[in-house]
């Protein structure tokens, strides 16, 4: 060893050591495993200071196969034509049986089963877009077919069971025979799994008149979706051994078995209401229910690794079917919301050229475009193999409450159109559903102050998680030398990145390398330097709040707000070179960038102003923003652009709404203010002559549309054809901007008669 490498590890590794060691943020065995759990991704490029743009752009463009594809074509579509959401969240409560056995036979439940045990096995795109597509039509027939194909027993045994238990179960679940659920959450663990209460403890029971050895295990569970009609339950628990039948160690750890809804003791069957949805979903109990060793997944050899397995398949399902209910709600709003506020007339002009609503309307438009980008981001890792878990993480946060945004946005717009349920109403049912987005699969405060940051800063950091891994190596002199190799290496990190930092400030990031020419390149430029400031910000928050930084949420949180918005800026870029950089879609892209950008800058004033230690907020300041942060808010200009957009047919508009279901029949709610939106639009040049003809005083102000049209006829302003045209274009459009209503039967009487006094 040199005296160089002597004089820094004695002066300078060992006391970092040492303090390292005292800082250093306890983890609990479930943090670790969750940390160990999954790997790191792009996610890790974001973090590193330095993101290969190269990379990103290399990654797969969203594909689906020709089987895919033809299952969405056909199969899917047949589905959706017959689901009637209006039937079965208000009158049915359920789905149909017709619908139940269709799910069942074409094999919707089996998405993610291998062909070897009679699944589809889809890849994660095709997964997502299946769901995405059916929560356009239907939440609650969303959540039924994605439940199976997120976590549940045919993940959970596809990875981790037994050959025994595969090839039993999973050809029953593929073919529709069984139909599963997955009781993890209860009374006192939600997003905290790793606290549930329910016990198991081994022991020897009898099981088909015989004496084996087994688990007896009592639970009570909620919130548990296909629960009410599950013939097979899968069931998280701890698991003890107290009298050493199987090893050593009495406090095994969380445990995941595989139970017949009918084995005795099994209590199933009563329903929630979630929020008014019809989706099947209710408690389950048991108390002391003897299970053989065998219904464990992954049989004995896997008691206690349930924390393990549940996390990496959380992880997959977060990433794949809540993204997919918000990317669905960006497909519908901004496919039905540009319609209507061209099709809405107020003060003789559609609704959509006022500015206030146009600005809600561009923010739909350029959320939609970010929503569907990081959905197809997202699966593409997962179809590569990775279980990203931050990213997956920020998917689920970030697009289940972009969709609580922009489907606010949508209510907002359509105003009394949106709040009379009934059939006609294609937003209502999705105001029910969102909050249930939002708070399944960790409720999204907990995502965001726990998970995102709070795991990423060591998972996806270069070197954290290595030297935390060397300072808790029982060798001491072992670990001090790994620990001064990782320390050498992460002080130039360090070092190079707040120079950078430093550059970045005073050139306006105009040095940073970008991976293409033209109207996107600047993009790259600047969130190259919101990722150096953020490797930069992240360091400085662990070395002076260590094992406290945990506690601090609200820090962690807005530093997780810059990862967040860095990857969703990732996608958008992403998903545009992908499309072959369509011109059209133009202003959805600067949108999307010019909102990441601006949410970036706001976390971090909000990190510097609030930072617990006060000198280090200002030192910050002083490195990354010495000019300020100055990143506005998405342009009035390119906001108003969109929502032109919106309501123009075109390429742009199917691209961007390409997942929404419109439907052919005359009572399809979508398809009714399609219908109208295309015969308006036909005839806007009729209606221009018609408003020049009202301005010159050839045809009367105050006066009907029927009346406008014979005294513009008879003037030869139009033909008789335009006439025509016209009148059918208005019948759809009365039709459309029409609200349901129903014979006072259908309701409650309150005594009093209609048009008489009380």
């Amino acid at each position: 060893m040199s005296t160089l490498t002597n004089l820094r590890q004695r002066y300078i590794s060992d006391p970092a050591f040492k303090m390292f060691k005292k800082v250093l943020p306890p983890l609990s065995d479930t943090e670790r495993e969750a940390m160990e759990a999954g790997s790191v991704w792009w996610d890790g490029e974001l973090f590193s200071g330095s993101p290969n743009w190269n990379t990103l752009l290399a990654y797969p463009k969203p594909k689906l196969t020709d089987e895919e594809q033809m299952f969405i074509d056909t199969k899917l579509e047949t589905l959706l034509e017959m689901l009637n959401d209006y039937e079965i969240v208000q009158e049915d409560k359920d789905l149909s049986p017709e619908v139940w056995a269709y799910l069942r036979k074409e094999k919707f439940f089996s998405l993610i089963i291998s062909k070897e045990y009679g699944g589809l096995n889809f890849s994660s795109l095709a997964n997502s877009t299946i769901v995405t597509k059916i929560a356009t039509r239907s939440l609650s027939a969303a959540v039924t077919v994605m439940v199976p194909n997120s976590l549940g027993p045919g993940e959970l045994l596809s990875h981790y069971g037994t050959q025994e238990q595969k090839d039993y179960w999973l050809p029953r679940l593929a073919h529709g025979e069984e139909v599963p659920c997955f009781a993890l959450t209860g009374p006192e663990a939600g997003s905290d799994a790793g606290g549930i209460p329910d016990m198991g403890i081994v022991c020897y029971g009898e099981y088909q008149g015989k004496e084996v050895l087994g688990i007896k295990v009592s639970w009570n569970k909620r919130y548990i979706t296909l629960s009410p009609v599950a013939t097979v339950l899968g069931l998280a628990f701890k698991l003890q051994d107290p009298d050493g039948l199987i090893g050593d160690k009495t406090d095994i750890g969380i445990t995941c078995a595989l139970i017949p809804a009918d084995h005795q003791g099994v209590e199933i069957g009563e329903r929630h209401d979630p929020l008014n949805m019809a989706f099947m979903n209710g408690p389950t109990r048991g108390q002391d229910v003897f299970i053989p060793m065998d219904w464990v997944i992954g049989g004995q050899e896997y008691v206690g690794r349930g924390w393990r397995m549940l996390v990496e398949c959380l992880s997959a399902g977060r990433g794949i079917s809540l993204p997919a209910l918000g990317a669905a709600i960006g497909h519908l709003t901004a496919r039905t919301t540009g319609a209507y506020s061209y099709v809405r007339k107020q003060f003789g002009m559609s609704i959509g050229n006022f500015e206030g609503v146009a600005q809600a309307m561009g923010r739909i438009g350029g959320y939609t475009y970010m929503l569907e980008a990081s959905r197809t981001l997202t699966t593409t890792s997962l179809d590569q193999g990775e279980t990203p878990g931050i990213v997956t993480a920020i998917a689920k946060y970030h697009m289940t409450e972009m969709a609580r945004t922009i489907l606010n946005d949508s209510m907002d717009i359509h105003a009394g159109r949106a709040i009379q349920l009934g059939p006609m109403n294609y937003l209502g049912h999705h105001y029910f559903g969102i909050p249930v987005a939002i708070t399944v699969e960790g409720a999204n405060i907990l995502t965001r102050n726990l998970m995102i940051f709070g795991q990423g800063a060591t998972r996806c950091h270069p070197f954290v998680l290595k030297e935390m891994e060397s300072a808790a190596n029982p060798d001491a002199k072992q670990g001090a030398k790994e620990f001064d190799s990782l320390l050498s290496k992460h002080i130039s990190f360090a070092v190079g990145n707040v120079a950078k930092s430093v550059l970045n400030a005073f050139t306006g990031s105009r040095f940073n390398s970008v991976p293409v020419s033209g109207e996107t390149a600047v993009y790259y430029r600047h969130l190259s330097r919101m990722s150096k400031a953020l490797a930069v910000a992240a360091d400085f928050a662990m070395l002076s709040l260590g094992g406290e930084l945990k506690r601090r949420e609200l820090v962690s949180a807005r530093l997780g707000d810059v990862l967040s918005h860095l990857y969703l800026a990732s996608a958008t870029l992403k998903r545009f070179e992908d499309e072959g950089r369509q011109q059209q879609d133009l202003p959805m892209v600067h949108y999307a960038l010019q909102h990441c950008l601006h949410q970036c800058g706001v976390a971090f004033h909000e990190v510097l102003n609030n930072f617990p230690r006060k000198g280090v907020g200002r030192t910050l300041r002083t490195i990354l923003f010495p000019l300020g942060i100055r990143y506005d808010a998405p342009s009035d200009e390119v906001t108003v652009q969109i929502a032109k957009l919106l309501m123009t047919p075109g390429a742009h508009r199917e691209r961007l709404t390409s997942l929404c279901y419109i439907g052919d029949k005359e009572s399809d709610p979508v398809a009714i203010m399609e219908r109208a939106f295309v015969a308006m639009y036909s005839v806007k040049d009729i209606e221009r002559k018609l408003v020049q003809a009202t301005k010159s005083g050839e045809i009367p102000r105050k006066v009907s549309l029927t009346e406008k049209l014979q005294i513009a006829l008879s003037a030869g302003i139009v033909t008789e054809v335009e006439v025509e045209k016209m009148h059918n274009a208005d019948q759809l459009r009365q039709q459309a901007i029409q609200v349901d209503n129903f014979d006072a039967d259908k309701f409650k009487k309150s005594g009093l008669q209609p048009g008489k006094a009380a």
